[in-house]
């Protein structure tokens, strides 16, 4: 019996055509899992679906915003039609805005508690339905080290993602006995396009990532993979309102001296 395949299951992942959710999508397919993913953009859709099919993963994809509740209920409908039922979601579609919170517009706190926090409880909501009157399903939330640390300019981002871990924990408690399992990841700091102009050697926050990690490197995307396969596996079937940090043991230290070896 293999606990981690995934086999005849269909995984929703939500920003899953690009950067972290690109990668666990494709640990999700290499496991078995037939894909959907969703995206806002018509351009990184078309480069995603391109990549994952040349893999050779059974993939489709749907554009809208996870934050509209009319266009979120209306797709997984479509997708329900078109595919069948969703067996394993992850809600992965987020934002951050980078401002101090004394000068931060409140339109920008909000849109980010919306896309952050709102978007994940809509889609668990539309597809936890489905999954109750099947009696099984997985939920995995893309959580943060935000929810758990303090820094300058994320305070929306982190209050969002505060906000996900306890939603992880309460729709774990109602939805348990449904046997459905809804856990979080909290990625560390990863190498992904968007960190690239600051991951060369010199740069300071380059150098803090890598003495503030034990590993004492950036994670890889790749490095997400084997969690969301877990946590949407069989292996995970008592597994139910936990955090996994992938963070290379930040959150297991204070840190070091910069001259301490």
């Amino acid at each position: 019996m293999n606990l981690f395949d995934l086999k005849g299951k269909r995984a929703l992942i939500t920003g899953g055509t690009h950067g972290l959710g690109l990668a666990m999508a494709e640990g999700l397919a290499i496991a078995g899992a037939e894909l959907v993913i969703t995206g806002t953009t018509p351009s990184k859709m078309e480069e995603a679906l391109a990549y994952y099919s040349g893999k050779g993963y059974k993939v489709s994809g749907y554009l809208f915003d996870v934050t509209d509740e009319k266009a979120a209920a209306d797709n997984i409908a479509l997708i329900t039609k078109e595919l069948g039922d969703i067996h394993i979601l992850v809600n992965n579609a987020g934002i951050i805005k980078r401002e101090l919170a004394i000068t931060m517009p409140v339109s920008d706190f909000r849109k980010v508690i919306d896309v952050d926090l709102v978007g994940p409880f809509i889609m668990s909501q539309l597809v936890a339905k489905q999954m109750i009157e099947r009696q099984e399903g997985k939920i995995i939330n893309i959580c943060s080290m935000m929810s758990e640390l303090g820094r300058n300019s994320v305070s929306a981002y982190a209050a969002a993602k505060g906000g996900l871990k306890m939603l992880t924990r309460n729709l774990a408690t109602e939805w348990a006995k449904y046997n459905i399992q809804v856990n979080g990841i909290g990625p560390g700091y990863f190498a992904t396009t968007q960190t690239e102009p600051i991951r060369v050697d010199g740069h300071p926050f380059n150098e803090f990532i890598i003495n503030r990690t034990p590993a004492a490197r950036w994670g890889n995307p790749e490095d997400l993979a084997g969690t969301a396969v877990f946590l949407a596996s069989r292996a995970s079937d008592f597994v139910n309102g936990q955090i996994v940090y992938v963070d290379g043991g930040i959150l297991a230290t204070i840190g070091k001296p910069s001259n301490e070896n």
